[in-house]
């Protein structure tokens, strides 16, 4: 069930200080991710965080270009894949050790440390065929994705940055008592925007700590009452954005801005699966034939193709010519 506010990226800013933000809210979108691929519960609940995160940084994309957020790791989730393209289209995949996973569950191992290991996050901007590709590392930290970033943007972009998760499957009842659990996510980030440069509201020594300037005291005061947003603030339909950063900074004034809409989106077709499959030589496509027929099946949105071997290996001939 769509709600007002679902699958939109509202960006702020905090009046007086120089603090921006964007608060992420997602429902249908996250939902039809998710139970596509059916994934265990505690997957689900990271490949929403990671879906989230990107659809919060990649809605900061001034081009038509796109951010992928993928982690590696050593544990039972050994990757996470979660690709933002401008202006709005969002996918993502989890791949998973079934028997280690199942592992871990039936332990009650189920936090990010516990599921993703070690490792490390990568975040890639793609600006398009004719402009450099960038990307920042960071180590994976054993909190969660958002400490991730948090080590990103401190690391890679000098940006005082402070973001809050949350991803939990909800139960919608109708007036008739009756229902179903749908998956919902919701994020919410500020990011100091210092005047002369530098990351600011962030002091490496204790012992060599100078006064805090206004603009370090503007950003603690934002950081500290972001700190105080409850999962279920960031989940609830009925507490909008414009809500939710009333309830924050009412006292300080906001500014709210007109939403990006954000929507499930893959680049998938049999056109584009049929042009690698007719790169195979014909040893290859009869090894993976199975039943006279190649299945394929792609990772982000679970759609799945069906191929003739014996056109492929034609197509493949001809194609050589």
């Amino acid at each position: 069930m769509s709600y007002i506010g679902d699958d939109l990226i509202t960006p702020f800013q905090i009046e007086g200080m120089s603090v921006r933000g964007r608060v992420a809210r997602l429902g249908p979108l996250v939902n039809e991710v998710l139970t596509r691929h059916n994934y265990k519960e505690p997957v689900s609940v990271l490949l929403g965080e990671a879906l989230t995160l990107a659809a919060l940084l990649g809605s900061a994309l001034k081009f038509n270009g796109r951010l992928t957020l993928q982690t590696k790791g050593d544990g039972p989730v050994s990757m996470l894949v979660a690709d933002y393209e401008a202006p709005g289209k969002l996918r993502g995949y989890a791949h998973t050790d079934e028997e280690a996973l199942e592992t871990a569950i039936a332990e009650g191992r189920l936090t990010s440390a516990d599921l993703v290991g070690s490792g490390y996050l990568a975040m890639t901007i793609d600006q398009g065929p004719d402009m450099e590709r960038y990307q920042g590392i960071v180590e994976l930290d054993p909190r969660g994705l958002a400490e991730c970033a948090h080590a990103y943007f401190a690391q890679s972009e000098q940006i005082a940055t402070s973001i809050r998760l949350a991803v939990a499957p909800l139960f919608d009842r109708d007036a008739e008592g009756h229902g179903q659990t749908e998956w919902r996510a919701g994020a919410i980030m500020i990011q100091h925007l210092a005047r002369d440069g530098g990351l600011t509201g962030h002091k490496e020594d204790e012992e060599t700590e100078q006064p805090l300037t206004q603009e370090e005291k503007d950003w603690e005061h934002a950081a500290v009452l972001l700190d105080t947003v409850e999962d279920h603030e960031l989940l609830d339909p009925q507490v909008t954005p414009d809500r939710l950063l009333f309830r924050l900074y009412h006292e300080d004034g906001v500014r709210v801005y007109p939403p990006h809409e954000v929507a499930f989106g893959c680049r998938c077709s049999a056109e584009r699966m049929e042009e690698v499959l007719k790169r195979f030589d014909d040893a290859d496509i009869d090894e993976m034939t199975v039943d006279g027929a190649i299945e394929t099946r792609c990772e982000f949105c679970a759609q799945v193709y069906h191929f003739d071997p014996e056109a492929l290996k034609k197509a493949g001939k001809e194609k050589a010519e």
